[in-house]
C-alpha cells in the first residue's frame, strides 16, 4: 500500500532552490534557507536518500559544443507488444545521440529527442542506427527549427507530497 510523505517548508525551499542552482554550496543554500549547514546537509541527504533527487547535471549550450540540429522522432513498432516493446529499448539505450526516448500513447509507440552534429549526420544515425532495429516499422521525423523554451527547472506542486 501507497503512503505519501509530507514535506515542510524548508525541505521545497530546498527543492527550490537546488532545482534552480545545484551547484550552489551547502553553506550557501543554509543561508538561503536559514538553518545551519550541518541540518541543511542532512536534509539534502535525506531527499537524495528518498530518491527525491536523484541527479544533479551540467545543461550545455549544444550550439557550442557542435551539436547544432535537434529532432523528435515519432516511431512505430512491428507489433505492440512485450517483447518488441523491450527489444527497442535495449537497442535505442545503445545511440548516445538519443537523449530521451519515450513511451507514448496516440500516433506512435515511442517518441524520441534526438541530438546530431548536422543535417547528414542526423541522416547517417538514423540510416546506419534506428531504421536498422528490426523492431521498427516506421519513423516520422520533426527537425526542431527554433526553441522557445527549453527549462530542465522541474515545477514543484504546491501541495508538495511523495508517494513512496
Amino acid at each position: 500500500m501507497a503512503h505519501s510523505l509530507k514535506f515542510d517548508k524548508i525541505d521545497r525551499k530546498i527543492l527550490e532552490i537546488l532545482r534552480k542552482s545545484a551547484k550552489i554550496t551547502n553553506a550557501q543554500l543554509s543561508k538561503e534557507i536559514g538553518l545551519s549547514p550541518a541540518p541543511t546537509l542532512e536534509r539534502v541527504k535525506k531527499l537524495e536518500t528518498m530518491g527525491v533527487i536523484n541527479s544533479y547535471h551540467a545543461k550545455l549550450d549544444t550550439s557550442k559544443i557542435g551539436l547544432g540540429v535537434t529532432t523528435f522522432v515519432l516511431v512505430n513498432l512491428v507489433g505492440h507488444n512485450r517483447e518488441n516493446i523491450e527489444q527497442f529499448i535495449r537497442e535505442i539505450d545503445k545511440v548516445d545521440e538519443v537523449i530521451e526516448c519515450h513511451h507514448i500513447t496516440g500516433a506512435g509507440d515511442f517518441i524520441l529527442k534526438i541530438i546530431s552534429k548536422d543535417i547528414p549526420s542526423y541522416q547517417k544515425l538514423m540510416l546506419e542506427k534506428v531504421s536498422d532495429i528490426k523492431v521498427v516499422d516506421n519513423m516520422q521525423s520533426m527537425v526542431v527549427l527554433s526553441t522557445f523554451k527549453d527549462s530542465k527547472v522541474m515545477p514543484i506542486p504546491e501541495n508538495l507530497e511523495m508517494i513512496k
